[in-house]
């Protein structure tokens, strides 16, 4: 098995958290287990989170896959979950095969994994059905969301809207607001908290804390994409600190 892997990511231009989260999360799997990350970006355009920017955007990914593909990289995250749910119910599954025939249009054949079909999947390992949601859109887009989450067959028993428009106002939202967003919500019979419904909103420094003060398994949308990558690259799918998905329990 290779011991080096090279992780692609496309990019929304504003977006600062992906290649903070996504990379802590790797570059801490390497003091428990021999393998070795490098990381490379591409970006595409896209400063307000609103549909319009987030369609034009999504049109900008096939000239990510292509780029980041001419790197040979293993594996490719697409960090935008809110533009793929926009688009329309299952959009992510469509997304992910164009995205991937791409790269083997390009000789360079390698699984694309969106944030938004990671969550779902994610869902799906730890056996919930029933969940509350946090997410960082204005409350139009979040009910997107959640609409697109349910149609893949979850209840959301709640969610909050923190309705922040400005992309990088998003990434600069402190993790340690979420504890107290959380504990407004009635958590006491869901089967998981999805802590950050978005890969910008930043959310792993607090995750052990809202695990151990629900007891619930709590899922973000970069813990799933990094879970994601890892059963794509066949490798063991642990991460110290990163909660309940990443524990080595699934």
């Amino acid at each position: 098995m290779k011991k080096s892997y090279r992780i692609g990511q496309i990019v929304p231009s504003s977006n600062t958290t992906m290649e903070t989260e996504i990379p802590a999360m790797l570059n801490a799997r390497q003091a428990i287990r021999p393998e070795r990350f490098t990381f490379h970006s591409s970006r595409m355009r896209m400063k307000k989170v609103v549909k319009e920017e987030l369609a034009a955007m999504d049109g900008e990914s096939d000239r990510c896959a292509l780029e980041l593909s001419d790197a040979r990289v293993d594996v490719l995250g697409y960090a935008c979950l809110v533009a793929i749910m926009a688009m329309g119910h299952g959009y992510h599954r469509a997304s992910e095969k164009r995205l991937t025939d791409h790269t083997a249009a390009n000789g360079a054949d390698a699984p694309v994994i969106t944030s938004a079909g990671a969550l779902i999947d994610a869902l799906k390992v730890i056996g919930a059905r029933r969940i509350v949601v946090v997410a960082p859109y204005m409350k139009p887009l979040t009910e997107l969301v959640v609409d697109y989450i349910r149609h893949e067959g979850f209840e959301v028993a709640d969610y909050r809207a923190l309705e922040i428009a400005d992309n990088l106002e998003v990434g600069l939202h402190d993790p340690a607001n979420l504890p107290a967003i959380v504990a407004q919500m009635d958590t006491s019979n869901v089967d998981a908290i999805v802590l950050s419904a978005c890969v910008q909103m930043p959310s792993l420094p607090v995750i052990a804390k809202v695990e151990a003060m629900t007891g619930k398994p709590v899922i973000t949308a970069a813990v799933a994409t990094t879970y994601a990558m890892l059963r794509a690259l066949k490798l063991e799918t642990i991460v110290p600190g990163a909660g309940a998905l990443l524990s080595g329990a699934y």
